[in-house]
């Protein structure tokens, strides 16, 4: 762990940020002053980062031991938590831990302690019971989204971790849920509450779209036609139905991602990677993917499959119109179907099919090495640059992770690239270049 300490303004020039939000600057002041917090706020609106940045300053650089404890619901959010405290620059350790990984792995990045962990609570307490890490240090808890942590099956977990740590003082709670209710367990007392759920500006449209056939699939093909060329999400209940839905996207040939829990991890968090650089442009998800993962701003999303409750509506609608952006929110139902009373029938939307294909205009691919190996994004783009001829805006978007990379190429250049760069050398280290 570095013992510099880098100040706010520092990680902010580091993250391309110029300023806070006024959400962020409350927040930063409150969990600085405050033993209780809970935060309230749209999904997109930066909540990490509002956390992260007061607790960062609370560290003691001199610690060897944990000192925070973040959990998440989910392995997508806790790698998201750990790749942003990353990206900061802080010069403090943070790991991610999670289930559908080794715990072998897990405990050869533990045996040298971060400064945060971050992980998902039916993993971090395996660690607790099994006495992987010292929890002496830790004083300071964040329970991100606990809301959903309670709502997929968490809670007997968060109560057994909060009953170990008796050092805690100070606790951080945020939700994108209005309707929130704080358990007993959590211990909090007299929380000082920040709000903004009701105060964006945000310009949501939602657009209510009858289909005449009950599986509503070539209504689909028809909305997507003047749409498919920006980013959006599908949203389905069932993976089942993510699967009838893709293909036949697919047989309009109409490109897309998909992401759902019964995916293995790898393949999910890939989705997510070729959806962020472009690659996809539409993504047919579960309501997984409503909240709690790093996906770039969403000019669209479309509930295929009408949602259980008013809260995955709202949690579905919120991928789009984010930080006071514009977005729309598409309803497709069959004509003869109700809709529930928390949708809002519009007029009629009249949607015509166009024969414009899309066109892959990114590939992605894998590099097989990355932080472990010393090497950096400027080691990349240097590599594709020079080596791999590419003009600058030729480069798309590059994610760097610990033991390996993705960049985004031009499609019709991706095979000259994967001749050219494999094997090629980076910081000494021999990389396989190939095409995911």
């Amino acid at each position: 762990m570095s013992k510099t300490k880098k100040d706010q303004k520092e990680i902010l020039e580091k993250l391309g940020i110029e300023s806070l939000n006024p959400m962020q600057m409350e927040a930063l002041d409150a969990i600085s002053s405050n033993a209780s917090v809970v935060l309230l706020s749209p999904t997109g609106t930066g909540k990490t980062l509002a956390f992260l940045l007061p607790i960062l300053e609370d560290l003691d650089p001199e610690c060897r031991n944990i000192q925070v404890l973040i959990l998440v619901p989910s392995r997508e959010l806790a790698i998201q938590i750990e790749q942003v405290i990353r990206e900061m620059g802080s010069g403090y350790k943070a790991n991610a831990v999670y289930g559908g990984r080794a715990f072998s792995k897990d405990k050869i990045e533990l045996s040298h302690p971060p400064a945060i962990l971050v992980g998902t609570p039916g993993r971090v307490g395996d660690h607790l019971r099994r006495g992987t890490f010292a929890i002496e240090n830790i004083t300071t808890l964040v329970l991100d989204e606990f809301d959903k942590s309670l709502e997929v099956g968490f809670e007997e977990e968060m109560r057994e971790i909060l009953a170990t740590l008796p050092k805690l003082r100070k606790k951080v709670l945020t939700s994108a849920t209005q309707e929130i209710e704080i358990p007993a367990f959590a211990g909090i007392k007299d929380p000082v509450y920040i709000n903004y759920l009701s105060s964006g500006k945000a310009q949501l449209n939602v657009k209510t779209i009858k289909s005449p056939s009950r599986d509503k699939l070539d209504t689909l093909v028809d909305l997507l036609s003047p749409l498919r060329n920006s980013p959006g999400i599908i949203f389905c209940n069932f993976k089942d139905t993510i699967q009838e839905v893709s293909d036949h996207l697919f047989k309009n040939k109409i490109n897309h991602g998909i992401f759902h829990g019964g995916m293995e991890q790898k393949d999910r968090e890939r989705s997510l990677i070729k959806f962020r650089n472009g690659t996809y442009q539409l993504l047919l998800a579960t309501d997984l993917a409503a909240r709690g993962i790093d996906v770039p701003e969403i000019q669209f999303i479309i509930h295929y499959q009408l949602p259980h409750s008013a809260p995955e509506f709202t949690h579905r609608n919120g991928r789009t119109a984010r930080m006071n952006q514009k977005g729309t929110a598409y309803v497709l139902h069959w004509e003869k179907e109700d809709l529930p009373d928390f949708i809002t029938p519009t007029p009629d939307e009249k949607v015509k099919k166009m024969d414009a294909q899309t066109s892959i205009t990114w590939e992605t691919l894998f590099i097989s090495g990355g932080r472990k190996d010393k090497i950096s994004k400027g080691d990349i783009a240097g590599l594709f640059l020079k080596q791999g001829n590419l003009q600058k805006e030729e480069l798309g978007n590059i994610e760097l992770k610990q033991d390996c990379a993705f960049v985004a190429v031009p499609a019709e250049k991706a095979g000259e690239l994967i001749a050219e760069l494999n094997n090629s050398r980076l910081k000494r280290k021999k990389v396989r270049v190939s095409l995911i």
